[in-house]
C-alpha cells in the first residue's frame, strides 16, 4: 500500500503581483526591480500544487526567511 511520505506537493508563496507590459519583460535583466501591489505588513499566499491552501506571514531571522501559517483556507471539493 503507498503511503503519503512519497508524495511530493510543490509548495509557492506569493509575496504580491504586479502587470506590466511584454515588452518590459523582455527589457528585465539581472539586478532588475518589479514592484509588487504588497507591502511587507501584508499577508502573503501559499499555494500547494498551485492551489491556495493558507495564508501567512514573512518572518525573516538573520540570514533566513521562513513563512509563518497564520489560516488556513477551506478545502473546495474536487472539480468544483
Amino acid at each position: 500500500m503507498p503511503t503519503l511520505e512519497n508524495v511530493s506537493i510543490d509548495i509557492a508563496v506569493v509575496l504580491g503581483t504586479t502587470a506590466m507590459p511584454i515588452h518590459q519583460v523582455l527589457r528585465l535583466g539581472r539586478g532588475a526591480i518589479i514592484e509588487l501591489d504588497a507591502s511587507e505588513e501584508d499577508e502573503v499566499s501559499i499555494l500547494a500544487n498551485n492551489l491556495p491552501v493558507a495564508k501567512g506571514t514573512v518572518i525573516v531571522s538573520g540570514n533566513k526567511i521562513a513563512v509563518e501559517v497564520k489560516q488556513l483556507l477551506p478545502r473546495t471539493p474536487a472539480g468544483a
